[in-house]
């Protein structure tokens, strides 16, 4: 009993750390931000302490709501392209010998070896009038005029898909390499074809990594502003370039941090729905 006591005294002095950061760097910041949605904006800035709905009432303005509207559209569209590309390149990882999977982990995780903006703005040297997909299309025979590829939505999904696809590959390797590889022995010896099994057996089990890497890429996309501001220009805004003028430009904090806290919200209902899948998943298992 004394041994049980001493275990979870333990326990409980090594979550300190853990827990003492999240308090104060995660849930503490939220808490701020979900109070200062609730108050007025100064005259010339800041806060009056003066409760107010109008913050949120005005995140719901249609040309407020239409930004949200477009920054999940594309976020949608990073997630759809980052999942269509990322799950057979996992697949391919899973499927290789042993000794291999190490490397080929290691090549998908070797971009965030360099800053997130340099990654950036190499495609702003590729995709520009005078950038090497041009050049490259002239030296191939074209001779109209250079092809806008930058500033626009589709540059805004290509970076965020480019800057992100490793969070699929890692979150769907993980769920495909926990698949019991006798599961594709008895579905042959059972005489179910290579595509079969796929489709019967191995997509609805890695389904809890999809979701995963899903979430993932969707919250960092439809938070990201420096993706929409380098790539998509003035061009494409996205709520993250929006709370980010109201924090650091109209200096209207209050409005900020509602579109923050909306943002927040969201972000919590989908960690809940893919705790919710990986749930399911694993009775299933079960």
């Amino acid at each position: 009993m004394s041994s049980l006591r001493a275990d979870r005294k333990l326990s409980a002095w090594l979550l300190t750390p853990g827990l003492s950061w999240l308090l104060l760097f995660l849930l503490l910041p939220c808490l701020l931000v979900l109070v200062y949605s609730f108050v007025e904006r100064g005259a010339y800035g800041g806060i009056d302490w003066v409760f107010t709905w109008e913050n949120y009432q005005r995140a719901f303005d249609p040309l407020y709501l239409g930004i949200l509207l477009k920054s999940a559209k594309i976020a949608g569209l990073a997630t759809l392209f980052a999942v269509l590309i990322g799950y057979p390149a996992a697949y391919a990882i899973a499927r290789a010998p042993r000794q291999r999977q190490a490397v080929y982990l290691f090549l998908v995780m070797l971009p965030f070896w360099s800053n997130y903006l340099i990654r950036t703005y190499a495609w702003i040297v590729l995709l520009n009038r005078e950038g090497l997909i041009n050049k490259l299309l002239v030296m191939l025979g074209y001779s109209g005029e250079p092809i806008s590829l930058l500033y626009t939505e589709s540059s805004v999904v290509l970076g965020l898909v480019y800057n992100y696809i490793p969070f699929v590959i890692l979150a769907i390797y993980s769920s495909l390499s926990r698949i019991n590889g006798e599961l594709w022995e008895a579905s042959r010896d059972l005489g179910a074809s290579g595509w079969m099994t796929f489709r019967r057996v191995i997509f609805p089990l890695s389904v809890p990594g999809i979701a995963a890497g899903s979430v993932f890429v969707f919250v960092l996309s439809i938070g990201n502003f420096i993706t929409a501001d380098l790539l998509g220009g003035k061009q494409v805004q996205m709520v993250g370039n929006l709370i980010y003028a109201q924090f650091l430009t109209a200096r209207d904090w209050p409005f900020g941090s509602a579109l923050s806290f909306i943002l927040i919200a969201i972000m919590l209902l989908l960690l809940f729905v893919q705790s919710l899948i990986a749930r399911r998943a694993g009775e299933g298992k079960a």
